[in-house]
């Protein structure tokens, strides 16, 4: 361990385990400890973090809500590309992680803090994301991982120093955790003991922000969404914030069942592990965004989105939001939502989306060049057959040298 550390910016919830490493670092290294409390959308009163570590003793106190930037920085651009890690997950967990090691960066500069301190796991993706974070934006920063670090290696360890220190112990934590829970406004994710054995299925009192489809409304609800240049913009005609409008999205995905994903994952420390994720606006958004692109983008560009998003999506569950190769993508994704703008309206029914009616000012679709019927176009139907022997030629060639060798 480094011993000449003065003062840390800690990543504090207030809850139990960051307490604990509060009181850790206070003890481990003598120093001064600034604590930082954002409000991603979790869904629970911040504040209360503040009187806890006044408890402490901390003088420097940051508590913010984040919620509008979280949105508009990092959730949006991350829809753009339509991403999914894994072909499902919609990585409501690892796009969290670049904005709150960012502000502890800022804020270790605003105070003079000479290191950083999160609460993630030696054996999970978030060390990984946390740390890449710092190192990206400072790469002098010290950085301090205490579940790598301390003895403290078993709820009971951890339960028996809280008590030591007198730290005050949620009844519901005397015992041992059912599973562990991650929460913002994208999501929620569960996992660990209970859920731990993928041969059980997961109870319902796990899910938070859905319904269950046999609990869901009853009867279809009908949103409009409107967009531009490839971000939500208004619901049903009424323009909102970013962060407003996905939180209006969350409650409709909730009322419908939508939004559930139960997930076998490769991490990026090199085990697999099952998360049972809840992403219900979400859920909606790519839904509708999909199709506002099917309408404004030609197949070139899309295709290209296509075969770039996995790299893309890969960098972001690895920490690596702070990248050259992340921004550079970016910037080929941003680029290619120029021209997608108007309006998807969908029917949501347990846990279903279906499109109802697509509408763009900049649509490529033209009814004339697909219809049946004869039109006044610029397309011959005769052109297809050279089109198609040209680009049968190679394989013609193959079948002729095949049948004579045979």
């Amino acid at each position: 361990m480094t011993n000449n550390i003065k003062k840390v910016v800690l990543a504090y919830s207030g809850g139990l385990d960051t307490s604990i490493i509060l009181k850790w670092l206070q003890n481990q290294y003598n120093c001064e400890v600034v604590t930082f409390t954002a409000d991603l959308g979790q869904g629970e009163e911040i504040e209360p973090a503040r009187k806890k570590a006044e408890m402490f003793g901390v003088k420097q106190i940051y508590i913010e809500d984040l919620r509008e930037e979280f949105v508009k920085n990092y959730i949006f651009p991350m829809f753009r590309a339509n991403t999914l890690y894994e072909g499902q997950y919609l990585l409501g967990t690892a796009i969290a992680r670049p904005l709150i090691a960012k502000r502890q960066i800022e804020i270790a500069e605003e105070t003079g803090a000479d290191a950083v301190c999160h609460g993630a796991t030696g054996k999970g993706n978030d060390q990984v994301r946390f740390e890449l974070g710092y190192y990206s934006l400072n790469p002098s920063i010290k950085v301090i991982a205490p579940w790598r670090d301390w003895e403290l290696t078993s709820r009971s360890k951890l339960i028996e120093f809280a008590e030591q220190n007198q730290i005050p112990i949620p009844k519901d934590k005397k015992g041992e955790a059912p599973f562990s829970v991650d929460a913002n406004i994208l999501h929620t994710s569960s996992e660990g003991k209970l859920i731990e054995n993928p041969e059980n299925e997961p109870p319902e009192y796990i899910f938070q922000r859905t319904l269950s489809i046999d609990d869901a409304n009853n009867t279809p609800t009908t949103v409009t969404i409107g967009f531009e240049c490839g971000d939500p913009i208004s619901i049903d005609g009424v323009k909102l914030s970013p962060a407003s409008l996905f939180e209006k999205l969350n409650v409709l995905g909730k009322n419908n069942g939508i939004g559930r994903l139960d997930l076998i994952e490769n991490r990026f420390v090199g085990m697999k592990s099952r998360g049972i994720y809840e992403t219900p606006g979400g859920t909606i958004l790519l839904k509708a965004h999909r199709a506002i692109e099917e309408l404004t983008l030609d197949s070139g560009t899309m295709h290209l989105k296509d075969e770039l998003m996995p790299k893309y999506a890969t960098l972001i569950y690895n920490g690596l939001w702070f990248s050259p190769e992340r921004e550079m993508l970016q910037k080929a994704i941003d680029e290619s939502q120029k021209y997608v703008t108007g309006e998807i309206t969908l029917k949501l029914y347990k846990g279903n989306i279906l499109i109802s009616n697509r509408s763009s000012n900049h649509s490529l679709y033209d009814t004339d060049l697909v219809s049946f019927e004869d039109s006044d176009t610029d397309y011959d139907q005769s052109d297809a057959g050279g089109f198609i022997k040209i680009n049968a030629l190679r394989l013609r060639l193959l079948a002729k040298r095949n049948k004579n060798n045979s």
